[in-house]
């Protein structure tokens, strides 16, 4: 749990559920959620997903990151939105990675992370 702008309680579930709704929202693909509790320091949770485009990648980082500003005072790191290929997004609690989906598949993030039984 960490604590917003605001000095109000926020967890990583809250986090995580906002960020898929956005990621939904932009119409992003195969969203993939990892759970990383106990696994990794770096996060709770990683999120996979991927845009049609390196416009809509880039798009969906954008208002990600605005929507987490707004609902909860959450100022995200961003790295990779110029290019568009492979756009980073840390929100402390929750690291998001949004492909294309060529780079998407020669990365193989999920293979890297995913426990053997599959995602959350």
């Amino acid at each position: 749990m960490t604590t917003n702008m605001a000095g109000v309680d926020v967890t990583s579930d809250q986090i995580l559920d906002r960020i898929i709704d956005s990621l939904e929202d932009d119409k992003a693909e195969d969203i993939v959620t990892i759970d990383l509790r106990g696994r990794s320091s770096i996060a709770d949770y990683m999120v996979i997903c991927s845009g049609r485009s390196s416009r809509q990648v880039g798009a969906i980082a954008e208002k990600l990151t605005e929507r987490l500003k707004e609902s909860f005072g959450r100022l995200c790191k961003i790295e990779g939105k110029e290019q568009g290929d492979w756009v980073l997004i840390d929100t402390a609690d929750v690291i998001v990675h949004v492909f294309r989906p060529e780079v998407r598949e020669f990365y193989q993030l999920e293979k890297m992370w995913m426990p053997a039984g599959g995602p959350v």
